[in-house]
């Protein structure tokens, strides 16, 4: 979720654009639905849905309604193990945030999500530190909170783009015998106001 436009492909995500649409995520309880829901190939029943959340199936359909009556899933007939769900983004792709920038009722939708997707991360970053059995350094580490700033170019900013993208893209992969850990990668990206340099202090 939350991804840059790609060209379109075989498999396409689709924009999430309307303020009312936007909206449905800013609830933590839906965000994790949807996420979920793409991390098992956008599409489940609510007891698979249940299982991976660690909560009751019935605590589900309230959030299930309104993202279906929203436009964000879909809800499929019974085939043995209750009810279905998928997302509206075509099989494999997932679901993609579109908007743009100012005072406006979609910005606005957004700044509610991301602040909702920081209190996510934060929950669980703090979850996985208490736990013994996690990599906290290493080319395998799991667990990692960072915040820097710097000046960049336009080409440095390209390259930004493309590493955040790609770390999209190995996220998306399908589980898989060999692809059997869940991770959960947040971030923010965003430009800052240049300030003024005190009287006398050099600028390069």
């Amino acid at each position: 979720m939350a991804q840059p436009r790609k060209p379109r492909t075989a498999a396409t995500g689709r924009n999430v654009e309307k303020p009312r649409e936007i909206a449905l995520l800013a609830a933590p309880a839906r965000q994790e639905l949807v996420d979920t829901l793409e991390a098992l190939g956008g599409e489940a029943s609510v007891a698979t849905l249940a299982a991976q959340l660690g909560r009751p199936a019935d605590g589900l359909y309230y959030h299930l309604r309104l993202l279906v009556r929203g436009g964000l899933l879909e809800e499929l007939p019974d085939e043995g193990d209750g009810r279905r769900y998928r997302t509206r983004a075509d099989k494999g792709a997932r679901l993609q945030l579109r908007y743009r920038g100012g005072r406006n009722a979609g910005a606005a939708a957004v700044e509610k999500v991301g602040s909702s997707m920081m209190r996510i991360a934060a929950r669980d970053f703090s979850a996985a530190l208490k736990r013994s059995d996690v990599a906290t350094d290493g080319a395998e580490r799991e667990v990692w909170a960072s915040r820097s700033k710097g000046w960049v170019d336009r080409r440095d900013l390209a390259e930004i783009n493309r590493l955040l993208a790609r770390a999209l893209e190995l996220l998306q992969k399908p589980r898989s015998a060999s692809r059997d850990k869940l991770i959960a990668l947040a971030w923010v990206l965003a430009p800052l106001p240049v300030r003024a340099s005190r009287r006398g202090q050099d600028e390069d």
